[in-house]
């Protein structure tokens, strides 16, 4: 009973209309509904504040001929300072954006507030009607009049605070009239009493109109700025945060700090469960990170799995690694999706402004930049925004800006690295790997340009260019060595990738058994429905598709039966530590049965000792591919490859 008594009195201080029988609200929903109710009051303060000045110069000139005019006097000079003080400060706080959120503490103040100027004003009839002359008495019953209307209106939407400044002008005016037995004063007091109840009739009507326009104000944005799954704030609610934090950042030097969260291991979760699972996931985290935050501050989706937070009136720097420490934390404990349990991860970029920027765009630019490095250092990394990270991003768009044109200014080239068949010790084919030889940077490695490719749709051009140039130089190879190509999950999931594969072969006029397709399981799973058709068209063409790092993705053998690969290529990783860990040795042998079986052929990659190639070469592997073997060559070393006789000789059993 007591909690409840003390919930009561709280929701009633903070001007929550639920007290007086009003719509019930959350306190998101009644935070933002006081922002809007201070920011009337401030509108009116200014004025307000400048009447009661006024008033209280005019009460203290009507009594200067009383005995009361010292104590008047002295009245006056304090309500008038206090007066214009709190209308300087209300002028100042108008010129600062409007909040989006004011707690219950900034109305607890406010209905102080209020009551202790209503008390100023209460004092003026008890103390100083009586020994007034009839002008004094007349001025003060004008005084109290205007300041029980400028008080209804100035605090028209909050009630509590409309009652809080009144009530004490009631009760000095009762005090007065009380003291007096005369008709007239009882009539007057009659009047009060009416024209107070119409006063606060009129405020609670006012208000209850006024919170029910704001809640369906506020219910009407959030369909524009709330995201569908998670009922967090969308980018457009982020966006419009960073602008109000920035604008109070000019005014009134507000600093403030981003914060930018990416799952580590979202793609994981779509990948292995599928996309309803994925949904389910992003949900339990959205609830996560809605507990790691103050009421005031709303974590928003700004991406498919990206998070961002605006951490308004940023005391030190020390506050925002809390915060982003308690995100972190959050993804200790596994999340329960579908009766599974998933380990997730998320990393952190931080920008303080005005250090880091005082734009959205420079804000934006610098915290994805310290996100790209806490990424890069690994899960459940946190990372301010450095200097450094500012030159990596400019790096990297300016390598973006330059790809954009590699193709037309002949910058992109192919080189080859054989596949050597173990029984008939002859090279079969190439694998075609791709080179960029930028102008000024020299040749920059396919690990730093084909992400940027992915992430630009770049990939789509440039995978045509890499197959038309593939199946035209493959072409002038003797008939019995194929190429094969590594697709990427944008381009083999691209619509038109059948009629750019045929186009390529038709140009070229080549065989299409020569041209092998590879892709990893990760392209596969995310989007496995669209997968089986075109790798059976693919087949039907004539066309072999090989499953590249095979063994470490989710789940290879349901592949190997459900789709129609021609070969596999076991990862490297394998191979490399099968003579020393007897383990990867079982895989790779098993790996190679099971296959056979399958009557699907098997690539060993990474093969760079002798032992490796012996291993291999015991265990009936079909082909491998390597250092040993060979390096990746130019076109023109292929052929020189394939000419000699050198090949046979080494690596014959």
């Amino acid at each position: 009973m007591r909690t409840q008594t003390t919930s009561y009195v709280a929701r009633l201080f903070a001007g929550d209309l639920s007290a007086f029988g009003g719509p019930t609200t959350d306190e998101g929903v009644a935070g933002h509904i006081r922002a809007e109710q201070m920011s009337l009051v401030l509108g009116y303060s200014v004025g307000i504040m400048l009447a009661n000045a006024c008033n209280a110069i005019v009460l203290a000139i009507a009594l200067w001929q009383t005995p009361d005019r010292i104590i008047a006097l002295i009245w006056a000079g304090v309500v008038a300072s206090g007066a214009i003080m709190f209308g300087l400060q209300s002028r100042a706080a108008r010129r600062i954006t409007k909040p989006q959120f004011v707690s219950r503490r900034a109305m607890h103040r406010l209905v102080r507030n209020a009551f202790v100027l209503g008390s100023a004003w209460g004092i003026v009839p008890a103390a100083f009607f009586t020994d007034a002359s009839t002008g004094g008495q007349l001025v003060i019953t004008c005084l109290c009049s205007g300041m029980l209307a400028g008080g209804a209106l100035a605090f028209a939407t909050i009630p509590i605070a409309a009652i809080a400044f009144t009530a004490p002008i009631f009760v000095g005016i009762a005090i007065c009239l009380g003291r007096n037995g005369d008709l007239a004063f009882a009539l007057i007091a009659f009047l009060v009493v009416v024209y107070g109840s119409v006063l606060i009739r009129g405020v609670f009507v006012n208000s209850f109109s006024f919170t029910r326009r704001v809640m369906r104000q506020i219910e009407a944005e959030r369909t524009v700025r709330l995201d569908p799954l998670t009922h967090l704030p969308n980018r457009v609610a982020f966006n419009e945060t960073l602008e109000a934090a920035l604008k109070r950042l000019a005014l009134s030097g507000e600093e403030f700090a981003v914060l930018l969260l990416d799952l580590d291991r979202f793609k994981e979760v779509n990948d292995k469960f599928g996309h309803p699972a994925g949904d389910e996931f992003l949900v339990e985290v959205a609830n996560r990170l809605r507990r790691c935050t103050r009421a005031a501050e709303h974590v928003a989706r700004v991406g498919g799995d990206e998070f961002a937070l605006v951490m308004a009136n940023l005391a030190r720097p020390e506050d925002a690694l809390d915060v982003a420490e308690r995100f972190v934390a959050a993804f200790i404990e596994p999340f329960r999706i579908e009766g599974r349990q998933i380990v997730g991860a998320t990393s952190v970029g931080i920008v303080l402004a005005p250090r880091d920027g005082t734009t959205p765009l420079d804000v934006m630019k610098n915290v994805d930049a310290a996100l790209y490095r806490a990424k890069k250092a690994g899960p459940g990394t946190v990372r301010f925004f450095e200097e450094a990270d500012d030159r990596v991003s400019r790096d990297r768009k300016a390598l973006q800006s330059d790809l954009a044109g590699a193709i037309a200014r002949d910058e992109l080239f192919l080189v080859f690295q054989p596949f050597l068949d173990l029984d008939e010790n002859r090279i079969t084919g190439f694998e075609a790997l791709l080179r960029w030889q930028h102008p000024e940077r020299g040749l920059v490695s396919p690990s730093e340009f084909i992400p940027i490719a992915e992430e630009t749709g770049l990939i789509h051009e440039i995978g045509e260019w890499v197959i038309r140039r593939a199946c035209a130089t493959v072409a002038q190879w003797p008939d019995e060595i194929r190429v094969a190509v590594n697709f990427s999950a944008a381009q083999f999931h691209n619509s038109g990738i059948l009629q750019i594969i045929v186009q390529a072969l038709s140009e070229a006029k080549l065989a299409p058994h020569r041209l092998e397709i590879e892709i990893t399981e990760s392209m596969l799973l995310s989007k496995y429905g669209s997968a089986e058709p075109v790798l059976n068209a693919l087949l039907e063409l004539g066309v072999t598709v090989a499953l590249d790092d095979f063994g470490t993705g989710f789940s290879s053998l349901t592949y190997l039966r459900k789709l129609p690969f021609s070969r596999i290529k076991i990862d490297q990783s394998f191979i490399r530590d099968m003579l020393v860990q007897p383990d990867c040795a079982a895989i790779v042998k098993s790996v190679i049965s099971l296959a056979r079986d399958l009557r699907i052929a098997v690539v060993a990659e990474g093969v760079e000792t002798a032992g490796q190639l012996d291993y291999l070469r015991q265990i009936s592997c079909d082909e491998v591919q390597g250092y040993l073997i060979s390096r990746p060559v130019s076109a023109d070393g292929v052929l020189a490859l394939l000419e000699t006789k050198k090949l046979r000789r080494t690596f014959a059993a």
